[in-house]
């Protein structure tokens, strides 16, 4: 069985505060974009499960998210199958797109139905929930959803189920710690205010799709991250300098994205900052 493996930025990310299990709480509005990996999956009579992947940067061992899902679903299912899982990697890693996440839902997903579980939505978002907090967004077929408590408690955003978003992502190549970039954050004492919040964005996307948002995109950790990562800073300064003025980092970073208006003006885009930073993975990206 093939299973695609979605990306996803955060058009909104607010921390609120520390919570006493180490974890934050959050508010954030998630998009799935259509930048995939794919995962493969295949029944194994042994009852052993294996991963293999195309980047060197992903583990193949215990520490992986598609290892620890099919384990968690095997052992909570009581399944005597293993699984032979082939992770087919684009998506980058430790970009702040969500890809370990998104490979995790992939395999609980696809195990699912190979395996012939039946499990519920609700079944599937409770282990979900136990692999990672941004997992339990992956697993509801969405486009758009608003995150809340750590991140893990999901509310599909119906409103904008018909909104299509153009976008050029820029990586460049920084592997970002998300546990250091909290903890920084955490010793700020003067945090950064969003201009707006979760239901002014979502309601300007409703009303007006063709504004990109510019005051309404937000995220806590990208003053952390751009202190800590220079290329950040620089990657928001090269889009400012390519007139682009809707733009934000997604998660922990270092990933910043920018809205574009079509296809063909991302694709411009995209050309012009491969031109200039011939370092930098760009990727041409649409809300799915």
């Amino acid at each position: 069985m093939i299973v695609k493996s979605y990306a996803k930025v955060n058009l909104y990310l607010q921390v609120l505060s520390k919570r006493k299990d180490n974890y934050h709480n959050l508010n954030t509005i998630f998009e799935r974009i259509d930048l995939t990996d794919k995962i493969s999956l295949k029944n194994r009579a042994d009852g052993l499960i294996t991963v293999k992947c195309n980047s060197p940067a992903v583990p193949e061992d215990k520490s992986n998210l598609c290892f620890r899902a099919a384990k968690l679903l095997k052992d909570s299912c009581k399944v005597k199958k293993g699984v032979d899982i082939i992770i087919d990697k684009r998506i980058p890693v430790g970009a702040g797109l969500g890809g370990g996440s998104g490979n995790a839902a992939a395999t609980l997903l696809g195990l699912n139905r190979l395996w012939g579980l039946n499990l519920n939505l609700n079944r599937l978002v409770s282990l979900a929930k136990k692999i990672g907090c941004d997992v339990p967004f992956f697993i509801y077929d969405v486009p758009f959803a608003l995150g809340t408590s750590r991140g893990d408690k999901i509310k599909p955003l119906g409103e904008l189920r018909k909104l299509k978003l153009w976008h050029v992502l820029v990586f460049p190549k920084v592997k970002v710690s998300t546990p250091l970039i909290y903890s920084k954050f955490d010793r700020i004492s003067e945090l950064t205010r969003p201009s707006c919040n979760v239901k002014i964005l979502t309601s300007t996307l409703v009303k007006h799709p063709s504004i990109l948002c510019t005051g309404g995109l937000f995220n806590s950790l990208e003053a952390v991250t751009e202190r800590e990562y220079s290329e950040v800073s620089l990657i928001k300064s090269s889009l400012r300098e390519l007139g682009q003025t809707a733009t934000l980092m997604s998660g922990s970073g270092p990933t910043v994205f920018s809205l574009a208006r079509s296809m063909q003006e991302a694709l411009l885009l995209k050309k012009s900052i491969v031109k200039k930073h011939r370092s930098w993975e760009v990727f041409v990206a649409r809300t799915c």
